[in-house]
């Protein structure tokens, strides 16, 4: 059996059972993990802060070892993904204090990780704090709560390697492809100019470890994240400060709304990482595995209707690409109209095939003026069918009713989600 096959296994054993949505409260976490933490002789949370509306912000410790790992999660309230893989890691460490593997762990690294560190925007599930601040926007001024307490801890803990642990939007590509990334990964750059220094090697190589790691489950659908550097970003003042750091970011996978697989993807990432530190092995990985992954890409929408004719009463019939783009994507709510015209290039989680056929906008996706003038435009509900024929009478093909498809011939692309 490989290692990935028992990491995989090891999840499906010590996963959270309870934790099955991605919608959950800090009071909900903790009602399930802190128990289990506080009871664990080989775990220890502590206080680190408060936030904004003055709830606990909790850091969890493990471990014994030379190295130093500090890892966060949640900084944006409405990306639980990381959330769930690390309570996950943290019940299989407490459950299993004398497995070899976590012994292996324990003697190597001291590790603090802070599953949750913007509780009151996951109360709202979104992405600022209570304050409005996104706190990853916040390693510079320290203004808000959250950050002053996870500065306290990170310049205390002086961390060796900095596991950041994010969501990103669950439309973005492995490359020019169709398929839809679902992790992406970042050597974080410590300066403007990307420079390649040994810190930063160093994260490279372990971002080469993970892939190894992943790449089984994902199936393809692992990418490098855009090189950017942001001074006010939390990644990049570990990196200025002194430890390697790593970008994490969980994004899409087919029929999992409730981010369970990528949640499981998270834990086999997040262990993948925290074993080669603790045995080294990560310094071995060629930089090459990391800087061949495809850059992560955008250009896809939630829905695309393709390749057919266009009827908006006033005006002839026209050839038109349509794609649409939800405000909540896997909640599949708020559809509106992104795009008119030659939308060739692009791709969609959903494609409708339209060759042929005539797209009917229904009353609300249409914009009139006080002449009483019709237009189609961007912003409005996506709402349409597609008929046989261009008489609002004739057959229909497809129903769309604010982006989402009710039935038609629908296909997704090949190399798509």
């Amino acid at each position: 059996m490989t290692f990935d096959a028992e990491r995989d296994l090891l999840h499906e054993a010590y996963a959270l059972p309870a934790l099955t949505h991605r919608k959950f409260t800090h009071a909900e976490l903790w009602q399930l993990l802190g128990t289990l933490v506080d009871e664990a002789g080989c775990l220890s949370r502590e206080e680190i802060g408060r936030s904004a509306e003055d709830r606990p912000l909790y850091a969890v410790r493990f471990g014994r070892g030379p190295l130093r790992v500090l890892l966060y999660s949640q900084m944006h309230g409405d990306e639980p993904s990381h959330t769930m893989g690390l309570a996950d890691l943290l019940c299989y460490f407490a459950r299993e204090p004398d497995d070899e593997r976590v012994r292996r762990l324990a003697e190597g690294l001291t590790l603090a990780a802070i599953p949750m560190l913007n509780p009151d925007g996951a109360e709202r599930f979104i992405r600022t704090n209570a304050q409005g601040i996104d706190i990853n926007r916040d390693a510079r001024a320290w203004r808000s709560p959250e950050m002053q307490a996870f500065k306290r801890l990170h310049d205390e803990f002086r961390p060796d390697f900095v596991l950041n642990l994010h969501d990103q939007d669950v439309r973005k590509r492995v490359g020019e492809g169709g398929r839809l990334t679902a992790l992406a990964m970042l050597a974080t750059p410590g300066n403007p100019q990307m420079e390649d220094d040994e810190r930063r090697i160093r994260a490279k190589r372990l971002c080469g470890a993970i892939r190894r790691a992943v790449e089984p489950l994902a199936e393809g659908r692992v990418a490098r994240f855009q090189d950017e550097y942001n001074p006010t970003g939390s990644g990049e003042y570990t990196q200025r400060s002194g430890a390697t750091a790593v970008l994490l970011e969980c994004g899409y996978w087919p029929d999992d709304p409730e981010k369970q697989f990528l949640r499981k993807l998270s834990f086999v990432a997040i262990l993948a990482a925290l074993e080669a530190l603790a045995d080294g092995s990560y310094a071995a990985v060629p930089v090459e595995e990391y800087e061949s992954l495809e850059e992560n890409d955008t250009g896809v929408f939630d829905l695309l209707v393709r390749g057919g004719t266009v009827v908006v009463p006033g005006l002839e019939p026209f050839r038109a690409d349509i794609g649409a783009d939800f405000a909540t994507p896997l909640d599949l709510s708020g559809g509106t109209t992104a795009s008119v015209g030659d939308l060739a290039d692009y791709t969609a989680r959903v494609v409708v095939e339209a060759e042929g056929c005539f797209v009917h906008p229904e009353p609300e996706a249409l914009e009139r003026d006080d002449a009483g003038r019709t237009s189609l435009e961007e912003g409005l509900p996506a709402s349409f069918t597609v008929r046989r024929g261009p008489d609002a009478e004739s057959d229909p093909v497809a129903v769309i009713r604010d982006g989402v498809l009710r039935g038609a011939d629908e296909r997704e692309p090949a190399d798509a989600v």
